[in-house]
């Protein structure tokens, strides 16, 4: 039997400090004299009354350590519970949404996918916007100290590779967990305030500058304006570019950089592949772009770059409408956002090393082709790769692959066209934002969309954000008798 008393004190726990976050937004809709203030004010007494009452029932269970099965349980919990209550300013509130959308809107983001359901940005009370970019904020910063500190304890996709750089946390997952999330907090806080002192130096608003500083630092993506990043334009692209590279580099290197290791970030295979991949992408879509507005070299280079790297990254900003780039651009974009950034980021999809090692098996199985008695091992940053690893990372390239096609049959199931579910769920899976055609693309949203293609959204997003395989053990016989 599973004790859930631990699982159930620590998810009481981050409730009630998503409830204590709800202020403020109500404190900036008092500071704009709206009447909105009070759906906070009813959603943090009814959020902070749930997660204080179940922390206290579950606080004698033993948070000295936990299993392997609680820590699956903990992992998936918090990400469906969080946005339960996440939606309800959005249920309360003047958005005047259904409990799918204000749910579709809270999944998005908690795992900082970033597809909204939601038009009149521009007009809408400011505490709800904040409380957008509060929702990315906090999923960017779970998601690092999760895929540091459970799922290289998990065996999950690969991500054993860097059990060493999670400081071997095994037996220990909660108390180490505090000792990292406290370096990873000073950095990620530090990293956001960067950005949003760059947003103002810049010229942009201090309300948009503090929203942006949020959802880009997260790679999340919500914007306060219904027109994305197009509101904004030239050396404002350039920086956003910048922090969202940053913020999907891994944060275990930036953990070692504050400790004194001034060249961890650069030894590291996997921010050299994604650097490699970056420019490599932006100098094709550069020169294609060219092909099309010849003579504007600066606004070609520019707008590749930029949404280049917010595809890549997951954050899902949109300075431009590139389904008006042409088929080969348009076709580029689908496969660049089923790469994603490192591990260990908040960046979300597939994920460079994983790429790393599956070419490094690859190549060595040519090898064994061209060379049958020889004897040779994929490596990855100079170590032999074990069986446990390369099984664990195609394994996850194969469930990716079938739920990707399961997702997409069941969006067409539901009416949807071609190129929406494919898209739709290609995008809720890697966790990226907008998706391709005139519906769900850069200049579109997913409000049009039925109730159980949302419904089916936000289970691929939950999917995708923590990695398929914590999600599907959960789904087996043999989890529950362990």
């Amino acid at each position: 039997m599973i004790d859930i008393r631990p699982i159930g004190y620590v998810i009481g726990l981050l409730v009630a400090v998503l409830g204590l976050t709800m202020l403020l937004p109500m404190a900036v809709d008092i500071y704009d004299n709206q009447g909105h203030w009070n759906v906070f004010v009813e959603s943090a007494v009814i959020t902070l009354a749930a997660g204080g009452l179940t922390a206290l029932a579950c606080k004698n269970g033993n948070r000295d350590g936990l299993t392997l099965q609680q820590t699956f349980l903990l992992t998936t919990g918090v990400w469906t519970t969080l946005p339960i209550f996440g939606a309800l300013p959005f249920l309360l509130g003047e958005t005047d949404a259904s409990f799918v959308d204000a749910f579709f809107e809270a999944m998005s983001g908690v795992t900082t996918t970033g597809s909204t359901v939601f038009t009149g940005l521009d007009d809408m009370p400011r505490g709800l916007l904040l409380w957008r970019g509060i929702l990315q904020w906090l999923g960017g910063i779970g998601i690092i100290v999760v895929a540091m500190v459970f799922l290289p304890e998990l065996r999950v996709g690969g991500m054993q590779v860097f059990r060493s750089e999670a400081f071997e946390t095994m037996g220990k997952i909660l108390p180490r967990a505090r000792a990292i999330a406290a370096q990873i907090a000073v950095i990620y806080v530090g990293l956001t305030i960067a950005c949003l002192l760059t947003y103002l130096v810049l010229g942009m608003e201090p309300f948009d500058a503090v929203v942006h500083a949020l959802t880009t630092t997260s790679t999340g993506g919500f914007s306060t304006r219904d027109a994305s990043f197009a509101a904004f334009s030239g050396s404002m692209e350039y920086a956003a570019s910048l922090f969202m590279i940053l913020a999907a580099l891994p944060f275990v290197r930036y953990v070692q950089l504050l400790n004194g290791n001034g060249l961890a970030v650069f030894r590291d295979v996997q921010v050299r592949g994604f650097f490699m991949t970056i420019g490599t992408l932006v100098a094709i879509s550069t020169i294609a772009l060219l092909q099309i507005f010849p003579h504007h070299w600066e606004q070609a280079l520019r707008e590749s770059l930029f949404n280049i790297v917010s595809i890549i990254s997951g954050t899902g900003f949109a300075s431009v409408n590139y389904m008006n780039w042409g088929s080969f651009l348009i076709t580029l974009f689908f496969f660049i956002g089923l790469i994603g950034g490192c591990a260990g980021s908040t960046a979300c999809s597939v994920k460079i090393f994983r790429y790393q090692i599956l070419f490094a098996s690859i190549r060595v199985q040519i090898k064994r082709i061209h060379s049958p008695h020889g004897v040779f091992s994929p490596r990855y940053e100079g170590r032999a790769l074990s069986e446990e690893v390369l099984g664990s990372v195609m394994s996850f390239f194969v469930f990716f692959t079938v739920t990707l096609g399961v997702f997409s049959v069941a969006l067409a199931a539901t009416g949807l066209d071609f190129v929406t579910s494919l898209s739709g769920a290609a995008t809720a899976l890697a966790n990226i934002g907008p998706g391709l055609g005139d519906i769900i693309g850069p200049a579109g949203n997913f409000a049009p969309l039925n109730d159980t293609a949302k419904w089916l959204l936000c289970a691929a997003m939950l999917i995708g954000r923590l990695e398929l395989m914590v999600v599907y053990a959960m789904l087996t016989v043999h989890f529950w008798r362990g």
